[in-house]
């Protein structure tokens, strides 16, 4: 069985918050966020809503992308939501 690794980017209701992360069980990861058993900064600021992901084959590459996105400046990682997915969707349903 082959392990997949999720670079993602989730927000808050009114897209005003950004949060980075990376996991090998995103739906886990979600379920985690929303029950707000991590608490962290997700918590603290009600970061939830699931706006874009990429799948890796490696850890190695996952962490890489992870890092470059956190890299990035916040007009970049808007650019990268926005073209994926315009319109700012929760896209955990495509997980379930």
């Amino acid at each position: 069985m082959s392990t997949h690794y999720h670079v993602y980017i989730l927000t808050n209701k009114n897209n005003s918050v950004l949060y980075t992360g990376i996991t090998s069980n995103l739906s886990r990861r979600l379920d985690d966020h929303r029950n707000k058993t991590l608490h962290s900064f997700t918590a603290r600021y009600n970061v939830s809503k699931l706006v874009y992901y990429e799948v890796f084959q490696t850890p190695y590459d996952a962490i890489a992308r992870e890092k470059q996105i956190k890299g990035g400046s916040r007009k970049k990682k808007i650019a990268l939501i926005e073209w994926v997915n315009p319109g700012w969707a929760d896209l955990s349903d495509q997980l379930f």
